[in-house]
């Protein structure tokens, strides 16, 4: 039998309490290491049984527990994430963090309507004391953009969404990703390219990862210039099956866990050219699946 044991633990013992990041890439190199320690966990019983354990530290000022303590504990999130609302992606998790961590955003295609914009905006303004990061997360086979893809696909699909004017303002705003990706894809491999057997699955891939990069950039827009020591916007896409973060970037093969946004419009066309010749997008346009 397998069996995976997660502890959140306070102990009394200071030792235990893992201090705050101190800057962006502290905040980035935190929850790199988090994912691929879960990671890790979980693959320890890929091919075997047995019980894998992790204790998550937790500081007792998140739970009201530290001596003096009197009322509701204080938000310090380190970083704010906007996540997809899928259930298999659940953020704290998979960064191997507790509460008080993380401050959470959760929308279908993590797309940055004016609710997620507005709670961004509130963790930047109000949680400035504590937070360096936010991070923009999408997960591989993401459900609003696989739906994005079949319209950009087959638009006679798009009729069937007239009345449903709050499914459209999703699917509206990640069609201009994937109409750019179809056209990198092109420029790239050709225009027979689209009679590839992984075409579908590999646009899909790309468009999810694009889409966390142009949130990612224009979170960044919002809170201010990428200075290393001030609060910075991250991308990546968590992978499901392989419970990795991926992001290509450009000018680098580095894929593996969180990446800065591309800074302009040119660095943007470097990174386009990095995701559709990555290896795992080149993998799965020749076999046709992720």
């Amino acid at each position: 039998m397998k069996v995976v044991e997660i502890t959140y633990r306070y102990d009394g013992s200071d030792a235990t309490v893992r201090p705050r990041p101190a800057d962006a890439q502290a905040a980035t190199d935190r929850l790199n290491e988090g994912s691929r320690t879960i990671a890790r966990l979980v693959d320890s019983l890929a091919d075997g049984e047995g019980t894998a354990r992790r204790v998550i530290p937790i500081d007792p000022r998140d739970l009201g527990l530290a001596p003096g303590d009197a009322g509701t504990p204080a938000q310090r999130p380190y970083a704010a994430v906007l996540g997809c609302s899928d259930a298999r992606v659940p953020i704290e998790l998979i960064f191997n963090e507790g509460p008080n961590d993380l401050f959470v955003v959760r929308v279908a295609g993590n797309g940055l309507g004016a609710e997620v914009l507005g709670s961004l905006s509130y963790a930047v303004d109000h949680l400035g004391g504590s937070l360096k990061l936010v991070v923009v997360l999408g997960h591989s086979g993401c459900g609003a953009v696989s739906s994005a893809v079949d319209v950009f696909l087959n638009p006679e699909a798009y009729l069937s969404l007239a009345s449903r004017h709050a499914l459209r303002n999703i699917l509206d705003r990640l069609l201009v990703v994937v109409h750019a990706a179809a056209k990198r894809f092109a420029a790239v491999y050709g225009p027979d390219v689209v009679l590839r057997p992984g075409y579908r699955v590999a646009l899909i891939e790309t468009a999810v990862v694009s889409n966390a990069a142009l949130a990612a950039y224009t979170v960044q827009q919002e809170i201010g210039s990428a200075d290393p020591q001030g609060l910075r916007a991250a991308y990546g896409v968590y992978l499901i099956g392989g419970r990795q973060v991926w992001a290509p970037r450009s000018g680098s093969a580095e894929c593996a866990g969180l990446a800065y946004p591309p800074s302009d419009r040119a660095a943007f066309d470097d990174f386009a050219d990095a995701v559709v010749r990555s290896t795992r997008i080149a993998t799965i346009l020749e076999r046709g699946a992720d």
